[in-house]
């Protein structure tokens, strides 16, 4: 989910790996359409050297693997086109009752067919990617029969139509005009997902539409004149394309009507998920029933607590660099700590980037970490490329950068990772607070969370994995996981230095922090001025950063524990490998990234020693 929030741009994981039946739009359902004889050609594979007879199970499961994935694209054409099946390009999701309806009767009766197979019958790898297909078919129906988005979500058919048209813009894997017969029928489409939506919205929280009402402009900008570049290119079908893109825009424009006029008056709902919901959704994103989501929350304020010893030893380091004119002041209470780390944060957000340069220095910072990695071999780094982009408007809001990377599927492998610049209509003084919190040194952090070896590193070596299975259901808190212990690997092995390893100290802060917003607003009863405290206090954000994390944290239950949950358990992990005497960082981070993207109750089988 992308949705521009005004005056809220922030960090967070935003690519094809978020997945799930219902994928981006959350509300998929079954569609008329053929199904492809196969994935391009591909069946699922075991990923396991060939043994001389396998399990008995395994057979069985690699047939209902191949069908449910056959039927999984089917249902979900937006997705099967971001991880590589272009088969469904110019179609959407049927958004009807009916389709819901049997949407429900094909996770059934997958789930009956895979409950029959032999646990005991199955290899170790089939039967990690059994287990996890289990547990997502029984997410897929809480989410379908307790969270019910169709109806209270309106960001699950703006985030849909974005997610549907953007790969075919901004990606290559086809000839252009292949691309843009693809969007025409896409374009087409746009009005029956609009009058679906319309028809089934109910009684949503008013930050779910405040958002969706922000997004959606960006979806009329697209279609309303964005597109012009992509049609001159493609003489024969300009015409049609031009008239399916005013089409798109005026569907586009009357959804807006209704988002501002009907349904934010009505826009009732909690946003709060409530404790018992809260649970199960949480104990679903991780993939452990057994999860204290209490405990979670307690680490993370004790994370909180160490994170503030480290950085005041860090800023005492950097104090006679940043600020060698002052004299270096007593720092014994809490208080005193804090306001010690804080100047010296305050000096490094001095150097930052703007608007015109943003971009460009990420790129410069990509190059650098990535001839870190290698330089130190630390993990084995991917030869597909790596490109930084500016974020398209209509994909701005949730997270000032996301990657986004080829699926396992494609043929042509490439990456974006996309960084948002600040929205035309923010004044100085709000563009200021964004660039002191996004400065250099936090930029080059950023990269390394994103890129290098965060997640596009991660995501081409999860790609090598060969189970289709893994590759749809890729475990969000491992994806994550990896991605917040790459930034905690190279500030140990001494990427930028002490200023970058402050940096990351304050991402660490706001890791713990976005576990216990997490937890404290959907499980209990937080207010934005108790949120603003400790995201502006106790996790040294700047004002404008924290104002959007508070939006994004109602938005999003359950997901941004997944960054503190992941790291914890990727540090435990590591601490009982590396006390091998023959443990070395690229053996172990290769071996580690081997297996996909495991769920990380499994990934603890298959390294620890």
């Amino acid at each position: 989910m992308e949705a521009r929030a005004a005056g809220s741009l922030r960090l967070g994981y935003k690519g094809r790996m978020k997945l799930s039946l219902r994928s981006l739009p959350a509300v998929v359902v079954a569609f008329s359409c053929a199904a492809p004889a196969g994935l391009s050609g591909r069946t699922p594979e075991s990923p396991v050297a060939p043994l001389a007879q396998q399990p008995a199970g395994d057979d069985a499961f690699q047939k209902l693997a191949a069908r449910f994935i056959s039927e999984y694209l089917r249902r979900n054409p937006t997705h099967a086109t971001s991880i590589g099946e272009h088969a469904y390009d110019g179609n959407w999701p049927e958004l009807s009752i009916d389709g819901e309806a049997a949407t429900r009767a094909f996770i059934d009766k997958t789930g009956t067919e895979l409950r029959a197979i032999p646990a005991a019958g199955l290899s170790q790898q089939n039967s990690i990617d059994a287990q996890m297909l289990d547990s997502k078919l029984r997410e897929e129906l809480f989410a379908l029969d307790e969270l019910k988005p169709a109806e209270n979500n309106p960001l699950s058919y703006t985030g849909l139509i974005g997610s549907g048209l953007d790969p075919l813009i901004t990606r290559s894997f086809a000839p252009h005009a292949e691309r843009m017969r693809s969007l025409l029928s896409r374009l087409r489409g746009v009005p029956q997902i609009v009058a679906a939506a319309k028809l089934r919205l109910a009684h949503p929280p008013r930050v779910y539409t405040e958002t969706a009402i922000e997004q959606n402009r960006g979806l009329i900008h697209l279609c309303d004149g964005g597109l012009g570049k992509e049609i001159g290119q493609e003489p024969l079908l300009a015409a049609d394309l031009t008239a399916a893109a005013t089409q798109a825009a005026t569907a586009l424009s009357d959804f807006q009507i209704f988002l501002e006029k009907d349904l934010l008056p009505r826009s009732t709902g909690d946003f709060r998920a409530g404790r018992a919901l809260f649970e199960k959704k949480l104990r679903f994103a991780l993939d452990d029933q057994a999860v204290d989501i209490d405990s979670i929350a307690q680490g993370a304020r004790a994370l909180i607590e160490r994170t503030h010893e480290e950085m005041l030893v860090t800023s005492t380091e950097l104090w006679p660099q940043v600020l060698p004119k002052e004299k270096l002041p007593a720092a014994s209470t809490p208080a005193e700590k804090k306001a010690l780390i804080r100047k010296v944060l305050d000096a490094l957000a001095a150097d930052r980037p703007d608007n015109a340069t943003i971009v460009q220095q990420a790129a410069r910072d990509l190059d650098e970490a990535t001839a870190f990695v290698r330089a130190h071999d630390l993990v084995s780094v991917p030869e597909q490329p790596c490109q930084v982009i500016e974020m398209p408007e209509y994909r701005r809001g949730v997270a000032v950068a996301y990657c986004d990377s080829s699926g396992p599927l494609e043929k042509k492998q490439e990456t974006f990772v996309a960084i948002s610049p600040t929205p035309s209509d923010w004044n100085a003084e709000r563009k200021q607070s964004f660039y002191r919190e996004y400065n250099n040194s936090m930029l080059e952090d950023l990269i390394v969370h994103e890129a290098m070896p965060g997640h596009f590193l991660q995501l081409m070596h999860s790609n090598q994995f060969k189970s289709d299975v893994r590759s749809l259901l890729g475990s969000g808190p491992f994806i994550e996981g990896w991605a917040v212990y790459g930034e905690w690997l190279m500030a140990k092995t001494g990427f930028g230095g002490a200023r970058v390893r402050l940096l990351r100290q304050k991402m660490i802060l706001r890791t713990a922090a976005n576990a216990i917003l997490d937890h404290d607003i959907h499980a209990g009863t937080m207010t934005e001025k108790e949120a603003l405290a400790l995201m502006m206090g106790d996790a040294f954000q700047e004002e404008g950063e924290a104002t959007g994390k508070w939006r994004r944290a109602r938005l999003s239950s359950a997901q941004l524990t997944t960054y503190y949950y992941g790291f914890s358990e990727l540090l435990k992990l590591r601490a009982r490998v590396e006390k091998s005497p023959d443990f070395s960082e690229r053996a172990y981070h290769d071996k580690l990234l081997s297996f996909g993207s495991p769920s990380l109750r499994h990934i603890r089988a298959l390294v620890s020693p």
